[in-house]
């Protein structure tokens, strides 16, 4: 058994993780977790990503998955959702894209237009 201070920290830190993810204006982030875009490295995509954003204190960013996303020649496939409706998509977003991901799209708000796929 865990003692009372233990228990209060637990759950000021599971409180914290679920406001994160359900903040009303947030930037959504979404990943293709299929089998394709697990198998193009999604699953190292996504921890970074947490990484990242837990790393510089985004607060109003959600990572969320997904399954398939269609087009699985160009997984793993990040889609970005801002606050005004803008949607980029990005493709072939390995692990060591990630960093400047979050820097130009999410922090700069600067679309990186050579990772851009489908309509955006």
């Amino acid at each position: 058994m865990k003692s009372l201070a233990e228990l209060q920290k637990l759950k000021e830190s599971v409180e914290t993780k679920i406001k994160l993810r359900h903040q009303e204006e947030s930037i959504r982030v979404i990943v293709g977790m299929g089998t394709c875009g697990i198998a193009a490295g999604a699953r190292e995509v996504i921890t970074k990503l947490g990484e990242e954003i837990e790393r510089r204190e985004l607060g109003d960013v959600t990572l969320t998955q997904v399954g398939c996303m269609g087009l699985c020649e160009k997984e793993p496939i990040i889609k970005i959702e801002k606050t005004d409706g803008t949607k980029r998509t990005y493709g072939e977003i390995k692990a060591d894209r990630v960093a400047k991901l979050v820097t130009q799209d999410i922090v700069n708000d600067q679309e990186i237009q050579e990772w851009l796929i489908g309509d955006n």
